[in-house]
């Protein structure tokens, strides 16, 4: 069983402002200089349920950059799939149980990140966040979420690169436009949820733009941004209105999320979804911010979710966010690997 002063990284929630503004001036430093010996003779264990392309690539490099080692598992591929219920006969195809994983990985590591999308069957299910939280119960290292059904490391990126564009770490006072946006595929709402987590946190006056009512974010999210604004300032609206929306806006982050009431029954979701494609951010709502930015998390189908001159515009920070995963993880990493 962990010991209960080990300190985790599984939501920004968890953590104080300070704490947050502390991550993302070390995160800033790391852009400017990025060797170190923070991690030098620490290692982690990069476990990847899902795939990726930022994530693990920022991670591996971020590790080496700041003399540790990463070691990348995948379950079901290159490591033996695993089983997080309790009771179960596993008489199927999990080979070992979390309770053993964790506890194994921590004697060999100092830290281990979890990328675990949902099963997109039971949302009651899904939001248990079940495999990150298993993790952390089981395992005598720190765990940092690599994107679960929140993703607190894009926020972190989120809002460094926000900070590099206005020139400023206060952020309170700008408009921030959360918009979804069509896909032919439902997607997880860990960014979506994430987004809106930190833009409230941050203070900033922020809407969360969507077609229809099936598509509000989970309560616990919802719940989490009215707390923020009452700690930190700002506000928060619920908009299905693009045009006002848009207009003034200082920020447009764009994701696409799946309805929650059709969670687990895309056929019924799809034919809704489809008549909202006009949600694709493209010049004209941009023109009617107020020289806005806009960014996403990437990765992003061109022309479905924004067209290539938004996507091509100088107010475009998308690969600049991409860019500081890299800076905000090693700072997440030195803080815990060191506490």
């Amino acid at each position: 069983m962990k010991q209960a002063s080990i300190r985790h990284f599984l939501n920004t929630q968890d953590w104080s402002r300070a704490e947050l503004d502390a991550l993302l001036a070390q995160a800033a430093a790391f852009k400017c200089d990025k060797p170190g010996d923070q991690l030098k003779g620490k290692s982690i264990a990069l476990v990847f349920f899902n795939p990726s392309l930022r994530t693990r690539t920022s991670f591996e490099l971020g590790a080496f950059q700041l003399g540790g080692h990463a070691v990348v598992l995948q379950p079901g591929k290159d490591a033996w799939p695993i089983e997080f219920d309790f009771g179960t006969v596993m008489d199927g195809e999990a080979e070992e149980h979390i309770a053993e994983v964790a506890k194994v990985l921590g004697r060999y590591v100092d830290l281990v990140g979890v990328r675990a999308f949902p099963k997109f069957v039971d949302w009651r299910h899904d939001r248990e966040d079940q495999v990150l939280k298993s993790f952390a119960k089981y395992s005598p290292v720190p765990v940092i979420n690599m994107e679960t059904i929140t993703h607190p490391c894009q926020e972190l990126a989120h809002v460094q690169a926000l900070q590099e564009h206005f020139g400023t770490t206060d952020l309170r006072g700008k408009k921030y436009v959360l918009t979804w946006t069509y896909h032919p595929k439902p997607l997880n709402t860990a960014v979506a949820n994430s987004a809106l987590t930190i833009a409230t946190r941050m203070g900033m006056d922020v809407t969360l733009l969507c077609p229809t009512p099936d598509f509000i974010l989970d309560e616990r999210y919802i719940g989490w941004a009215n707390a923020n604004v009452a700690e930190s300032g700002g506000s928060f609206a619920i908009s299905h209105d693009i045009e006002s929306a848009y207009t003034g806006a200082d920020v447009v982050y764009a994701k696409s999320w799946g309805a929650l009431p059709y969670f687990g029954n895309w056929a019924a979701e799809k034919p809704i979804r489809d008549r909202y494609r006009h949600f694709i951010v493209d010049e004209a709502k941009m023109a009617l911010t107020d020289n806005g930015v806009f960014s996403h998390c990437l990765p992003l189908r061109r022309n479905v979710k924004a067209t290539d001159a938004v996507m091509d515009s100088p107010n475009c920070i998308a690969i600049a966010e991409a860019e500081n995963r890299l800076h905000v993880q090693k700072a997440v990493m030195a803080a815990l690997a060191n506490q």
